[in-house]
């Protein structure tokens, strides 16, 4: 029996109950239909009328659902109880009659509160009699709703503590919602809110995790073994053995019955609902990002949940912003596209084992919106079992030596986005872009020549004794991947032979510190402390950050590039299309947020030099050379982009974009960046470039636009000094005396006397310029016009 209570409080709520009860039980039995605020007021005073009887408006926790880009595909949900709210229409007959033979028989005749059953239970239970309830479906109601609407913990206690005061409570807030809302609301709201056990809160859940099906197709038997777990889901949870046994005896011994005796059913369809099984199992329901079933999109999926944490739109802290995603109830439609998310994937397996310590991360972004297309790698999205561990011990020597695990085959680190400890990979001469813009922008053209040596002696800082710095001297003498990478180059030609001696000394023309600002306004995020410092402090004299010595993403590069084709507009990423509240309502929350990052023309430019490194032909200069030409014959579509690589192959890159999506590719090792691993950029260059074909597939061939403004691709074009057949010396000093950069180049069939200046290559060109002055050899000749640096007399700058 259940100890009785004898403090002071009570014992005077009792004297309330008893004046309450006295006065009504009566009139009850005569007239049971009687309003019962009346009844209370005369037996009860103003004890009774004093009470509250509004209950606060809430909404009980909703599951969020998180889809792909058709709106369709569920990539994955959140919430801390796992229940959707459905309409009463949408619940089965079956249930709703099923609940009230469980609960509530008389549900349809009292006006929230049953009289008779009320001061039954009551006398019995201060007589120290079993414990009896007498609560109404809608007191039931009220109770939930008491307890989901508190606002703090005392007020869940005293929503739920079994007490008089909490009955009178609950009757008075019963009488109130029995006049605010019809009974088809009362009974939708209950099963709405009403637990049923593993994990499951509210019918549509309750369907879900017991038989996979939607509410308004459960069955008589499934829909009475459901009402019967209410009561105690603990007790009759059919998935234990002892539960089991109770469910099936309170299904078929007491609800199906009390069914029959309703009238809500047949004998008929009674004896044909026994005879249906109790499930022994539920569906497993995934929650969040490590439940995703299919490992190719929880990159993507943790992506998403990363975004939202950061958006102050749904709550000023963290945990705020978690609440609302894990009970919000919303629907979101992110930017995922299946297809391409699938080939990325496909891509990457067909060339790199999922256990592999090289990771091979793929990004795709869409220009002009930000939106996110694809994230895929060569791991699982989940987390290694510590008990039974499949992941190997790292690489990096200080954790292997405490055997510390490694990201592969198993990880939850962002690796393809950056966050948490993940800064990112040193990606190498995709960065020269933002030294590109960033000359452009200083304007200086496309066409500027530059003198590049197999090694160049710069400004900046190495330290003595360092493996980079200049014989005898601290000064930075960066060289080029190969010595035959020396010559005259512009941006054309430099950037698709990515020419290192040409990239630097321009940088130290434009300064470095504005390369940059440039990167920083293109996206890079400088997660690094140490990049994050130096990018403070040392800007100006940062030499070497146009050959991509920071930690980058992926993702952010991918972006970065994406800005060029969006006409220099930067578009932050988003993993969103779409967000609804669960009750429609389109919020404004991760639609494109845009700026424009650099002039129009400085992009298209820009761009068009981009076209040289992946075998794309330039619409306004001559290429010369490419590091990935196989690129645009595999798109077939015009591209652009660039290809990266670090000391001794550590990192290998490569960025290739349409004017419909730009995919980043990394090659690198997540735990240990200083391995000796060479990585392939055979492997990197064909996922990226397959990946991008299958994606423009049925998308249509775009062409890039042209600047509108020529000066930004031919600049102020100033006449060369005529110096054929001065001395070589004479030469240099007229063309450098006339504001040029004389560079002595090969040697030609002339008139002129052998060893002197047969003439220059280029009849006009930028201040500051290369000019190369050509060695006669004594032999009677003509020497050709350069095609990339014309006469007046001639077209534009290789425009065709």
């Amino acid at each position: 029996m259940r100890r009785r209570d004898h403090n002071i409080f009570t014992n005077a709520t009792s004297l309330l109950v008893c004046g309450l009860l006295a006065g009504v039980v009566v009139a009850a039995a005569a007239f049971p239909a009687a309003a019962m605020t009346g009844l209370a007021a005369k037996a009860g005073g103003q004890g009774f009328a004093g009470l509250p009887s509004e209950l606060k408006n809430f909404s009980s926790p909703q599951i969020t659902r998180v889809y792909a880009s058709d709106g369709r595909t569920l990539l994955s949900q959140f919430y801390d109880e796992f229940r959707s709210d459905v309409p009463l229409k949408d619940i089965s007959k079956n249930m709703q009659n099923a609940i009230i033979a469980a609960e509530d028989r008389k549900f349809y005749d009292h006006n929230g509160v049953d009289l008779k059953g009320v001061a039954r239970a009551f006398v019995s239970n201060s007589q120290g009699d079993s414990h009896q309830g007498a609560s109404t479906l809608t007191m039931q109601y009220v109770r939930m709703s008491l307890a989901y609407s508190a606002t703090n913990p005392q007020e869940v206690v005293d929503a739920t503590k079994d007490t008089p005061k909490r009955k009178i409570n609950e009757m008075k807030y019963a009488l109130q919602v029995e006049k605010q809302l019809t009974k088809e609301q009362i009974l939708e709201r209950y099963l709405n809110i009403a637990p049923f056990g593993n994990q499951a809160y509210g019918v549509y859940a309750a369907s879900q995790v017991y038989f996979n099906k939607k509410p308004k197709d459960l069955t008589v038997g499934q829909a009475a073994m459901l009402a019967g777990m209410v009561k105690a889901p603990s007790s009759f949870n059919p998935t234990v053995k002892s539960g089991h046994e109770q469910i099936q005896v309170r299904r078929d011994d007491y609800i199906i019955p009390e069914m029959v005796a309703m009238g809500a059913i047949t004998q008929a369809d009674a004896d044909k609902a026994k005879k249906e099984k109790i499930p022994t199992k539920v569906k497993p329901v995934g929650n969040g990002c490590v439940s995703v079933a299919k490992n190719s999109w929880g990159f993507f999926c943790d992506y998403f949940y990363r975004w939202w944490m950061e958006q102050e739109a749904f709550g000023a802290t963290s945990y705020d912003r978690e609440r609302r995603l894990k009970s919000g109830g919303y629907q979101v439609v992110t930017t995922l596209d299946l297809k391409g998310q699938a080939s990325a994937r496909a891509q990457i397996a067909d060339r790199q084992a999922d256990s592999s310590q090289d990771a091979l991360l793929l990004a795709g972004i869409e220009p002009g919106t930000g939106k996110v297309r694809l994230l895929a790698t060569n791991r699982k999205y989940a987390l290694d079992d510590p008990s039974h561990p499949t992941n190997k011990i790292s690489p990096d020597p200080k954790k292997k030596k405490k055997k510390i695990r490694g990201s592969f085959p198993k990880t939850t680190n962002p690796l393809i986005t950056g966050g948490g400890d993940i800064t990112g990979y040193q990606a190498g001469s995709v960065f020269k872009m933002f030294t590109m813009v960033a000359a452009l922008e200083k304007g200086i053209p496309l066409s500027y020549p530059i003198n590049s040596p197999p090694t160049f002696h710069s400004k900046y800082k190495a330290g003595y004794g360092t493996s980079s710095s200049c014989p005898g001297s601290d000064d930075w003498c960066p060289s080029n991947a190969s010595k035959k990478e020396a010559g005259v180059f512009n941006m054309w030609s430099g950037f698709g032979k990515s020419v290192n001696t040409f990239f630097v000394p321009l940088e130290q023309k434009v300064g470095a510190e504005n390369v940059i600002a440039v990167a920083k306004r293109f996206g890079v995020q400088f997660r690094n402390p140490e990049d994050a410092r130096k990018a403070k402090e040392e800007a100006s004299t940062w030499g070497s950050f146009t050959l991509g010595v920071i930690d980058s993403t992926p993702l952010e590069m991918a972006n970065a590039y994406a800005t060029l084709a969006g006409d220099g507009k930067y578009c932050a990423p988003t993993p969103v299309e779409q967000i609804k509240t669960k009750d429609g309502e389109k919020i404004d929350v991760g639609k494109p947020h845009c700026i424009q990052a650099t002039p129009k023309n400085v992009a298209r430019a820009a761009l068009d030099a981009a076209r040289c490194p992946v075998g794309d032909s330039a619409q306004l200069g001559s290429c010369k050379g490419a590091t990935a030409p196989d690129t645009r014959g595999i798109v077939d579509r015009p591209v652009f982009g660039k290809t990266g690589t670090t000391d001794n192959s550590k990192t290998a890159s490569l960025i290739v974009g349409t004017t419909s999506l730009v995919v980043a590719g990394y090659m690198a090792n997540p735990d240990w960046q200083d391995h000796t691993n060479q990585m392939s950029h055979y492997v990197i260059n064909k996922a990226v470039q397959y990946t991008l074909k299958d994606y423009m597939e049925k998308r249509p061939s775009v062409q890039f636009k042209e600047p509108t403004n020529d000066d930004i691709t031919t600049g102020d074009l100033r006449r060369v000094p005529d110096v054929t057949c001065d001395s070589i010396g004479k030469a240099k000093d007229v063309i450098r005396g006339a504001g040029f950069d004389p560079v002595v180049g090969p040697t030609v069939d002339s008139d002129c006397p052998a060893g002197s200046a047969a003439g220059t290559s280029e009849s006009r060109t930028i201040k500051d310029g290369a000019v190369t002055i050509e060695v006669s050899n004594g032999k009677k000749g003509k020497k050709e016009d350069d095609p990339q640096n014309p006469t007046p007399e001639k077209t534009k700058p290789g425009r065709r």
